[in-house]
């Protein structure tokens, strides 16, 4: 264990004295962990599904005729590293020179080794996103322990923004490991103390649900889902309930704005034949908040008391 650590200060020593080695590594550690986030973004969701179809199977398995069950019964094994990736098109086995981050793309001009079916620019664009997410943290943070967990914040959020804005879903896989990878992290004090960690993932999680229930009740629909709940649960956890105002508030400015512009956007399409009625995530504005919460929080605090004073 001795060694290990010994190891680990060595390479903490390294990338002091050397940052440019650092935001180098930095990159391209997260432009790599992006292109298995894509993996997350595509398979999760169907994961989830194949799980959805095997519990009804299961539950209503005496009532079911036969041709339905074996109709509807996932096979085979998928998850998140099996089956091999494949072309969608032609079902062509992604070597693994043609799945490089980025570069792949581009060697290919964006289209499939075999059929040349175009490939979705979204791929290199997360792997991309995913690296300079990763460099703005490096560079805000440092060699820290802070850069360690924010990076791997911030996966959890690209991956929670891709597929709610896709699916319309916030797993729980994502919202929960998040929020225990929050408390945990709390204990040693990395961003916040325990308690406020605590009362700020309890926070999180009531004040949406309040709003929720307080719009059912009067309008008798579903303003947003319970994985927007947990999600902001999770968010409390790394910024305290004293900025949770400032994760809704953002969140709230950033959705109003694109709720009055998809609007006006989709009713100018011509596939849109005048219908305006799109659901808009609220997933995504709460984890780009949060994410800029917890490295501004005080800062926009300070900007907000020092104008509301001066006012």
């Amino acid at each position: 264990m001795s060694n290990i650590f010994s190891g680990l200060q060595q390479i903490i020593d390294l990338f002091t004295q050397f940052p440019i080695a650092f935001y180098i590594s930095v990159f391209i550690f997260c432009v790599l962990v992006g292109s298995f986030l894509n993996v997350v973004i595509y398979r999760l969701p169907i994961m989830m599904q194949r799980d959805w179809q095997q519990q009804t199977i299961d539950f209503f398995k005496q009532e079911l005729p036969p041709s339905f069950i074996k109709k509807y019964t996932p096979r085979g094994t998928f998850n998140l590293v099996k089956p091999d990736s494949t072309c969608p098109q032609c079902q062509h086995h992604i070597r693994a020179w043609e799945n490089i981050p980025v570069l792949s793309y581009l060697f290919l001009k964006g289209k499939c080794s075999q059929c040349r079916t175009a490939i979705s620019i979204r791929y290199p664009l997360i792997e991309l996103a995913t690296g300079f997410v990763g460099l703005w943290t490096a560079s805000h943070f440092g060699v820290s322990i802070q850069t360690l967990v924010l990076i791997v914040v911030s996966f959890f959020l690209i991956s929670m923004i891709m597929i709610d804005c896709k699916h319309l879903l916030l797993p729980d896989d994502l919202t929960l490991g998040l929020l225990w990878l929050g408390l945990l992290v709390a204990i040693w004090d990395v961003f916040i103390p325990l308690p406020d960690a605590i009362i700020g993932a309890m926070l999180g999680y009531l004040i949406l649900w309040s709003i929720y229930w307080g719009f059912k009740l009067v309008t008798g629909k579903d303003g947003m889902g319970y994985g927007d709940f947990k999600l902001l649960a999770a968010l409390g956890a790394f910024v305290g309930w004293y900025h949770l105002i400032i994760v809704i508030l953002l969140a709230s400015i950033v959705g109003l704005v694109l709720g009055l512009l998809i609007p006006q956007i989709t009713r100018k399409l011509p596939s849109n034949n005048g219908s305006i009625n799109q659901a808009v995530p609220f997933g995504p504005f709460l984890g780009i908040a949060g994410w800029l919460t917890i490295f501004y929080g005080d800062t926009i605090q300070r900007i907000y008391l020092q104008w509301l004073l001066g006012s």
